[in-house]
């Protein structure tokens, strides 16, 4: 075998300088992710914000629109995007915290930081936590872990994680101690046997809650009440002294998990809401609870008990117009639906947001509009059972200006409506998608082929859509077969109408394959697909081969939909590419070795080395060129235009994730070249006309599209400078060229556009309808 080692040569490269862009989202709509609560301010009227796991939190227009406040968050701060806790000031509205980080075991190196803001979170400063916080852990729908003291707003308290306990500022959330007599720093976890630590790590404290009918403006609030994931040992902790002194309520029961502890001043109670798990996917069984403060006197207000009790309970809200009135949410109910319950008279009643008639048939005391997000469902009350109020409801909250104006969260849209009251008198409310402007998907491919729409996608936990029109949500998302998440997809080159997209489920339910030959308007199930799931698939150039890097199954290929059979020469890490040009090559990469298959997937045989690559991460591939290649790694970006017989590696990339082709500058030109990389210590967004040699810097400090290494990116082949960036939580963005600018840093090649054959974003727009 000949040196796989002696091809590698270097580019000049200069450094790059940043092209103003437009960056927009993809509308997709109704939010696609879990809202773990909505917060209302509670002296400033139409102040609301939202906070998700994964993709950062969010304040509410006066439209009822949402604005994303984390989007300048970088690869540097990607644990930002994880809100565990959200605190809005009641003294100064314009103060907001929140408590960010992603994850508090390995997956996540990083220590929590507070973010501070003092204008509703145009802007921020950071205050470093010691430990971390887990805005995707488990547990995440608990809270508010961290408030604001409503009667001494400089102090605040934050609950922490993984047994560090209570935490409290003085000045404004600038610097934090430890509450070191506090009893508790919870016991909890819901698999200590997790070797991740995902489940294994202690769920800490739940929430925080200020009586504010206790003390006086400008001192210290004297009673406090902390929740903490105590299972069989006290689980809810008071303080009548401003935290000096901490004691466990008395007769409490200790059943369950505390969930959300919501004041109602005017009653002087503390309502609880219980689960036995932290949520937000779990919990069986659970229960509601009052504590009178005056009194000192428990009482069991659970709504529905016996075998009726087959969830447990999350959301919870007081409305603060009507004391006495309060709702709760089903943690979680999957089966008919989810469900709500609403109480006048402090939970001694309860009527339910639907009941049994006869089965199959619901009484749904309400009618449903999803008009912003039409993909969700039908636009309509269905009246059998079936997923239409929601799941994983942790976020519940009524507007403490306005009885009519409820809000709550889901795993997937921001349910809601303007007419809660009617639930008293005619039972018959509006539920609403109010998530216009959350767009919180996590992306795991895209694909702009050169006809038809201009963008497909694959989604978590949505499935993915056809995006006839970047600013418009999409009607359906895949169907036949229909998944709850797609991991990759692929069109074929010579035929781009043919297109392959993959999924995560089991082939039990439905083959996780499937194949459209009309642009991804119907589908078809791949018969050869059964037992294989997950993964990234490439459908060769004509669109009759697959190939699938699986989960679980290594490296796979079939043609005509013949089983899948395995590919020996291929490790099960490597990444996979088809050429788009002949239909007999494949490409493929894993730690430093690249390969080729000339026999459409059959085999493969290394071909050349990736210099000190440990981790290839994509493989682009010219479009209109057989074997002009690109490989981005763990090392850099390379290139070769012998269909990887040798590769050149771009000088001063040092490391590169999601890379694409994209339409040229001026026709028959070099193909727009785009890349997530780190270019001498910057990690950003870049774009090169001509192979490499210039490039221009594309994102800006108010686009920082979080963590690089989670996202992926797609160039359009029709519209010269547009990319695609699909993130880990903040959906789809579409960029084009701001103006006409510097073309980037002048190397050893002369690069001349003709400004005359210049498309962009602002000459077209393209809808389709069929």
């Amino acid at each position: 075998m000949r040196s796989l080692s002696a091809t590698l040569l270097f580019a000049p490269f200069a450094s790059a300088v940043s092209q103003p862009y437009l960056w927009k989202n993809v509308k997709i709509g109704g939010g696609g992710g879990f809202v773990p609560d909505l917060i209302f301010n509670p002296t400033q009227k139409g102040l609301v914000y939202a906070r998700t796991d994964i993709g950062g939190a969010y304040r509410m227009n006066p439209n009822a629109s949402w604005t994303p406040l984390l989007d300048w968050v970088d690869n540097a701060h990607w644990d930002y995007w994880g809100c565990d806790a959200l605190a809005t000031d009641p003294v100064d509205p314009a103060r907001l915290y929140l408590a960010a980080g992603m994850y508090t075991n390995s997956y996540d190196p990083n220590n929590g930081t507070i973010l501070i803001s003092a204008d509703y979170g145009s802007t921020w400063s950071k205050s470093p936590l010691s430990f971390k916080v887990g805005g995707n852990m488990p547990s995440r729908g608990m809270g508010e872990r961290l408030a604001v003291d409503p009667n001494s707003n400089n102090i605040l308290y934050f609950g922490a994680r993984s047994g560090h306990g209570l935490w409290k500022s003085t000045d404004y959330g600038t610097t934090w101690t430890n509450v070191r007599n506090f009893p508790s720093v919870g016991t909890y976890a819901p698999d200590p046997s997790d070797p991740t630590g995902y489940e294994s790590d202690l769920t800490g404290l739940a929430f925080v809650t200020f009586d504010s009918t206790s003390g006086a403006k400008g001192s210290p609030t004297p009673r406090i009440f902390v929740g903490v994931a105590n299972v069989g040992s006290d689980n809810i902790f008071m303080t009548e002294d401003a935290g000096e002194t901490w004691r466990a309520i008395p007769c409490q029961n200790n059943t369950y998990l505390p969930h959300k502890g919501i004041l109602s001043p005017a009653e002087k109670v503390l309502y609880i809401s219980e689960s036995n798990r932290s949520g937000p996917y779990d919990g069986a069984l659970g229960a509601v609870w009052k504590y009178n403060i005056t009194s000192g006197v428990w009482t069991d207000i659970t709504p529905v008990l016996g075998s009726s009790l087959t969830f447990a309970f999350g959301g919870l809200a007081v409305d603060l117009q009507r004391p006495g009135t309060i709702m709760v949410a089903a943690l979680n109910s999957w089966w008919p639906d989810g469900q709500i319950f609403r109480s006048n008279d402090g939970g001694a009643t309860w009527s339910p947001l639907w009941s049994w008639i006869a089965y199959p048939e619901l009484a749904r005391w309400y009618t449903y509009s999803n008009s912003l997000a039409p993909w969700i469902g039908p636009d309509y009350t269905v009246s059998t059972p079936g997923l239409q109020i929601g799941w994983m409801m942790e976020g519940l909250n009524i507007d403490p200006f306005d009885s009519n104006h409820w809000l709550y969260g889901t795993g997937e849209t921001i349910y809601g409506g303007y007419d809660l009251t009617k639930w008293d008198t005619t039972h018959n409310v509006t539920i609403e998608s109010l998530a216009d402007g959350v767009e919180g998907t996590a992306i795991l491919g895209l694909i702009s082929p050169p006809t038809g729409a201009h963008l497909l996608s694959a989604v978590g936990d949505v499935g993915g859509f056809v995006h006839y029109c970047l600013d418009t949500p999409p009607l359906v998302s895949y169907t036949n077969p229909t998944w709850s998440t797609t991991s990759d997809i692929d069109f074929a080159g010579n035929n781009s109408s043919y297109v392959v997209r993959v999924g995560t489920g089991s082939s039990t339910t439905a083959m996780q394959c499937a194949l459209s030959t009309d642009d991804g308007i119907t589908w078809t199930p791949d018969a050869g697909a059964a037992g294989l799931t997950g993964g990234k698939v490439a459908l060769s150039a004509n669109g009759d081969t697959v190939l699938w890097a699986t989960t679980g199954s290594g490296v796979m290929v079939s043609t005509n939909q013949a089983n899948f059979t395995t590919v020996s020469s291929l490790p099960s890490s490597a990444i996979i590419a088809s050429d788009k040009k002949n239909n007999t090559v494949f490409y493929a990469a894993s730690g430093s070795t690249f390969y080729v298959s000339t026999n459409g997937g059959v085999t493969f045989t290394p071909s050349c080395m990736l210099g000190s690559s440990t981790a290839p991460f994509k493989i682009a591939v010219n479009p209109n060129v057989t074997g002009d290649v690109w490989v981005s790694s763990n090392t850099g970006l390379f290139h070769s235009t012998n269909s990887g017989t040798s590769f050149t590696a771009v000088s001063c990339i040092t490391q590169a994730w999601g890379i694409a082709l994209g339409a040229p500058a001026t026709k028959g030109g070099c193909p727009a070249l785009f890349a997530a990389a780190n270019v001498k210590g910057t990690v950003g967004y870049y774009r090169s006309d001509d192979a490499g040699s210039t490039w221009v810097q594309i994102n800006d400090a108010g686009h920082g599209f979080a963590n690089a290494a989670l996202n992926v990116i797609s160039g359009d082949p029709r519209i010269y400078g547009r990319v695609y960036v699909g993130t880990n939580g903040r959906g789809i963005w579409y960029g084009d060229i701001a103006a006409d600018t510097s073309t980037g840093f002048k190397c050893d090649i002369q690069l001349q556009i003709e400004s005359s054959s210049v498309v962009t974003s602002q000459n077209f727009k393209f809808c389709f309808v069929f």
